[in-house]
């Protein structure tokens, strides 16, 4: 009896019962221009009211980048979820003390310098968050006593060795297949011409064009700051300052004078690491073209670090291009989207004649015959045996029973095949082998899974939600 919150995507009790929210980086808020007397109430749980400002608050604390108005129900849901865990917390009478915080703190990975808990780490994370150091440790003591809450509810599960052996199968088991490649079926139908592919570009032009951000690309190394190879005391201190200079709003070409430094590379590049000739740009790593994607007019300038590099990265311009058709690159992403629609339609077609029992092992081997194509037997050890295929294939021919017939694909429809699973071998475990401990954790986390359910209905009932949609679409008139 979740009332109302149910329109929502998914029970919220589930999905806070199994996540922990992240100390947020960047805040973005509501402000204060959202006000009001009775209707300042934005959702009612058990008899506790709780206002916009409130709600609004939670927003400012947990948004890691700007909100959009369809996100406002998860927020809600989030929020929700939140207090419950709270309520709980009290009633199951969860107390962290001051000694077991400390501890706590000491053992983040964050705060450590090879081993050993560093006070000056654990500083400059606060001030890099603009986090007084009293609300740090009041989010973690909230996490810590979440996940006792969570510790409390799922403790002392010790599966039976029935449902170990459960686990153990369903990975396992080996089965005997035989198998039909569809792409060479379709072969015939995957031939276009250039006035198909013509017609598609033309139809599916805003599909071609691309972002590129044009960056100007700084490294900084000891020697070009400090006159050092080494990675000194002096040079870290000399970032510290080019952050702070970020920060405040200084441009690049101030701190390139200041600090004596040589002119920027201007790269043109796509989110992908590609120059807009669509060649791959050296040097650049995944993680530093995300973070120079991650560049907008809100915050143009940043200072990087990756894989013991450090770079300032400036946004200069963003475009949206337009590609060409003339380009081979864009051709040839032309021919395999009109592929993989093909495929789908065609794979479509046969999996609603196996859907409406028009579809048997005598048609499976007909459709060998009359193709041409030879039926491959394939013999799966286990789950995990993705030899001569691809793991997503085979997870997909695991869910299915013997003597079934199924149609299997990858997630871009690049591979795709007919199979017919012939048998089916099941599988056991002693419960003296090296893995049996594996398997025995396995089969609990599956039992703490169904249990958490098991506590989303209790909640439920426990709990009247009562949510003012008047109120909450205010919310979202605000951030359109």
């Amino acid at each position: 009896m979740l009332g109302s919150i149910r329109k929502f995507s998914g029970s919220i009790y589930s999905k806070i019962l199994l996540a922990i929210i992240i100390i947020p980086f960047v805040f973005w808020g509501m402000g204060s221009s959202i006000r009001g007397g009775s209707k300042n109430i934005v959702v009612v749980i058990g008899k506790e009211k709780h206002s916009i400002q409130e709600f609004s608050n939670f927003i400012t604390r947990t948004a890691v980048k700007k909100v959009e108005p369809n996100q406002i129900k998860d927020f809600l849901s989030a929020f929700i979820g939140e207090k419950l865990i709270e309520k709980e917390i009290e009633h199951f009478k969860i107390r962290l003390s001051d000694t077991s915080l400390r501890k706590l703190i000491r053992h983040q990975k964050a705060f450590k310098r090879g081993d050993k808990f560093s006070r000056t780490e654990y500083e400059k994370f606060l001030l890099k968050s603009n986090m007084p150091a009293v609300d740090f440790e009041t989010i973690l003591s909230k996490q810590e006593k979440k996940k006792q809450v969570l510790d409390f509810i799922s403790g002392g599960i010790s599966p039976s060795k029935f449902l170990v052996n459960m686990s153990y199968d369903k990975i396992n088991q080996k089965r005997a297949i035989e198998l039909i490649n569809l792409n060479d079926v379709f072969k015939k139908q995957l031939n276009f011409s250039e006035n198909q592919i013509k017609i598609y570009f033309e139809s599916n032009k805003d599909k071609y064009t691309e972002i590129y951000k044009s960056v100007k690309l700084l490294e900084l190394n000891p020697k070009k700051i400090g006159g050092d190879d080494e990675f000194s005391d002096l040079f870290f201190k000399k970032i510290d300052e080019i952050d702070d200079l970020i920060i405040r709003g200084e441009n690049l070409n101030y701190i390139i004078q200041k600090f004596n430094l040589e002119k920027p590379n201007l790269l043109t590049i796509n989110e992908f690491g590609k120059d807009n000739n669509s060649k791959t740009i050296e040097g650049i790593s995944k993680n530093l073209v995300k973070k120079i994607f991650n560049l907008d007019d809100g915050e143009p300038m940043v200072l990087i670090e990756d894989n013991n590099k450090y770079f300032i990265a400036e946004l200069h311009k963003t475009e949206n291009i337009q590609k060409n058709i003339k380009d081979e690159f864009i051709k040839k992403e032309i021919i395999l989207d009109l592929s993989k629609k093909t495929k789908i339609k065609l794979t479509d077609e046969i999996a609603d004649k196996i859907d409406k029992n028009n579809f048997n092992k005598l048609d499976f081997d007909k459709l060998s015959k009359n193709e041409n194509i030879n039926i491959k037997k394939i013999n799966l050890k286990s789950r995990n045996d993705n030899e001569l295929l691809k793991k997503i294939v085979v997870n997909h021919i695991y869910k299915f029973p013997e003597k079934k017939i199924i149609i299997v694909h990858d997630i871009n429809f690049s591979e795709n095949y007919l199979v017919f699973i012939d048998k089916i071998e099941n599988a056991t475990i002693d419960e003296n082998s090296d893995e049996y401990q594996k398997y025995l954790d396995l089969s609990r986390s599956i039992i703490v899974k169904e249990l958490y359910n098991t506590y989303d209905n209790y909640l439920s009932k426990k709990y009247k939600i009562d949510i003012n949609y008047q109120t909450l679409d205010v919310i979202k008139n605000y951030f359109n």
